[in-house]
């Protein structure tokens, strides 16, 4: 019953500073590194799932044991990935680990793309907003609709013969 009166309080308290002019301050993000100084992020895209870490060094990124140019060949994955390094202006900052399991490459770059944006915004709580505006925190909600019964794929079906 406490709680109740403690949100009553803080709506007053609220209602009061709006009234006053003063703008209610949002509380301050505390970074979250682990004992070796690195932020974790999963990141997710179509099938694919990545565990990525990140922590300060000279932007090295290896992907399931390869390095990026190895696993990402296509330049175009390769880009996919360096971009939310690139937006917060952290372009050979940050050394990148990340395991990928599931989907395609597309898929797989999407993914590693997502997590470095979540362990970043972790890691430093101040680039969230930059990240957010790029729509790099925004989990890409598409996936491959299912095979229906009765038909050969989602929604084909199969070719009509007259006679």
């Amino acid at each position: 019953m406490s709680a109740t009166n403690n949100a009553f309080a803080g709506l007053k308290d609220l209602t009061a500073a709006a009234a006053a002019g003063t703008p209610a301050e949002a509380p301050k993000r505390e970074p979250k590194r682990d004992a070796l100084g690195r932020s974790y992020g999963t990141g997710r895209r179509k099938n694919a799932i990545a565990r990525v870490w990140v922590k300060p060094g000279k932007g090295e990124i290896i992907i399931n044991g390869k390095k990026a140019p190895v696993y990402f060949a296509r330049p175009v994955l390769r880009m996919l990935i360096t971009q939310p390094f690139l937006v917060a202006d952290r372009y050979n900052q940050f050394d990148v680990y990340a395991t990928v399991t599931g989907g395609g490459l597309s898929g797989q770059a999407g993914a590693v793309r997502h997590g470095i944006s979540r362990a970043l915004s972790l890691y430093e709580p101040e680039l969230r907003g930059i990240l957010k505006a790029a729509g790099f925190l925004t989990r890409d909600p598409r996936m491959v609709e299912r095979k229906k019964y009765g038909k050969p794929k989602a929604r084909r079906s199969f070719q009509f013969s007259k006679r």
